[in-house]
């Protein structure tokens, strides 16, 4: 389904005027009407180049020459702007498209993550750290510029590398760290920290911005239309697929255990784990396990199979088993009901959605757990004391994917991971790859994302529909599943 298109009409002497500066403060929304499509591939663009900023913060110092290099090329990639006087003619997009690109995206963001405290803080910081890299490829003209255009007015002083600011509150990280001058109530600023201040402003106004987006929340959900998009934004994945498994019957039952001790991400290892001690997992840690486990290679015979005899060895003899838990992994593998091809979950889904509760054991062990019983879990597996510290550092910051991905090179004895974690199943595959058996499985993985290369040359024309019935079947879908694995 496509809105109908009016951008000539509101291409204003207001609308022109708002792209006329390569930096803004987003303090006046888009006014046009865009497509479907249109709305979830820009969406998408900026989630990347969110994420990107993301990872790249923890692997270099912030706005070092492979900082920004990276960061550039992604923007690049992206076609979101990344010089702000390129005025250059090329075959891409111009910078007026790649402006309001980059303004409409940032207002769909918003309403996908202002829904609860850690989806605003998470894109509060990737927003402060893409606006700052912007600031900072500023021309010290069009700095001001900027500053004069937000109303942001600091008076200049004789000496020219210095500006004075009459308030203090905002200049407190300045003042921590002298790198300012105080004298008779006023603070004065070097030229090129000034960024400290307009980040502080910029993080205010975003921050305020999100809380009133939540509470228009209800309006926009009541748009059946974009109500399952935002939802699944904010818990988007996107990297390759794994719903499509061409690696079946390569994986034995036998194998199970060995590779749960040497390439299983945390999450499904403790999984593993507590099935084998307790030899019962509860709904959320079924459906966690159960599709990282088809989209590894097992085939639903053997997953019939691993959960039966696992599950009779507790409390549930093989005809309860039959009656109320084979259907539920036959639906999984698409042979009953929808018969629908169910995704393995990406680290978002497992981070944001479902938290654990007392008595289950699914979740993100980063996230989820506390940081004494992370640490425990870390020693029982040898993780080494400095690394643990390492861990749990990023886990204080909140970056509990790049606290797997340190994992993953700590337990691998590798400096540095060639790959960004964003999927349980990645983790599985990079881990082969590094363990030497991983060639098979890399080339049959190839073929989701082949596949999905494909179906996005087709055309513009099959998009708006493909996005419409997305849309609308994403709800149904994860709400099925999720009643069929219920315990009886």
């Amino acid at each position: 389904m496509q809105f109908s298109s009016r951008r000539k009409k509101y291409n204003t002497n207001s609308q022109t005027e708002l792209y006329l500066h390569p930096l803004q403060f987003y303090g006046q929304p888009p006014l046009e009407n865009i497509s479907l499509s249109e709305f979830e591939a820009f969406a998408v663009d900026r989630l990347k180049l969110l994420k990107t900023i993301e990872n790249l913060g923890v692997s270099y110092v912030k706005l070092s020459e492979q900082y920004t290099k990276k960061l550039e090329s992604e923007s690049k990639a992206l076609n979101f702007l990344y010089r702000p006087d390129d005025d250059r003619k090329s075959s891409g997009p111009t910078e007026y498209e790649k402006r309001r690109k980059d303004h409409i995206s940032h207002f769909i963001l918003r309403l996908a993550y202002c829904q609860t405290e850690d989806l605003r803080r998470w894109f509060i910081q990737q927003e402060v750290d893409l606006f700052r890299y912007r600031f900072n490829e500023l021309h010290p003209k069009q700095k001001l510029e900027f500053l004069h255009r937000n109303n942001l007015q600091y008076d200049t002083v004789s000496l020219s590398s210095f500006k004075y600011f009459e308030s203090l509150f905002y200049a407190l990280d300045l003042v921590r760290t002298r790198k300012v001058y105080l004298k008779a109530g006023y603070v004065f600023i070097p030229h090129q920290d000034i960024v400290t201040i307009v980040l502080n402003d910029f993080r205010t106004r975003l921050s305020k911005a999100l809380a009133l987006t939540a509470r228009s929340l209800p309006a926009v959900h009541s748009d059946e239309r974009l109500q399952p998009l935002l939802n699944h934004l904010s818990h988007a994945y996107v990297g390759q697929d794994y719903s499509i498994q061409k690696n079946v019957g390569k994986i034995s039952l036998e194998q199970i255990d060995s590779l749960s001790g040497k390439s299983f991400p945390l999450c499904m290892r403790q999984l593993h784990q507590s099935l084998r001690e307790n030899h019962h997992l509860r709904h959320g840690g079924r459906m966690q396990y159960g599709l990282f486990l088809k989209g590894i290679g097992l085939s639903l015979e053997q997953a019939l199979q691993f959960w039966r005899s696992e599950f009779i060895r507790g409390k549930v003899d093989a005809d309860k088993f039959d009656k109320a838990y084979a259907y539920s992994i036959r639906h999984m593998f698409g042979k009953e009901g929808k018969r629908t091809d169910y995704t393995p979950y990406s680290c978002m889904k497992v981070i944001l959605s479902n938290p654990p509760s007392q008595g289950d054991h699914h979740g993100c062990p980063f996230r989820h757990s506390e940081p004494e019983l992370l640490k425990q879990k870390l020693q029982f597996y040898k993780v080494s004391p400095s690394g643990i510290s390492q861990i749990l550092e990023l886990v204080k910051g909140m970056h509990y994917q790049l606290a797997c991905q340190k994992y993953f090179e700590l337990t691998h004895n590798m400096e540095d991971a060639s790959f960004s974690l964003n999927h349980p199943n990645q983790y599985f595959i990079e881990s082969q790859k590094v363990l030497g058996g991983g060639k098979d499985l890399k080339r049959e993985m190839d073929i989701p994302q082949r596949s999905q290369e494909n179906s996005a040359t087709r055309g513009p024309s099959a998009a708006p529909e493909a996005a419409a019935n997305a849309s609308q079947e994403l709800a149904e879908v994860t709400e099925e599943l999720d009643s069929f694995f219920q315990d009886a």
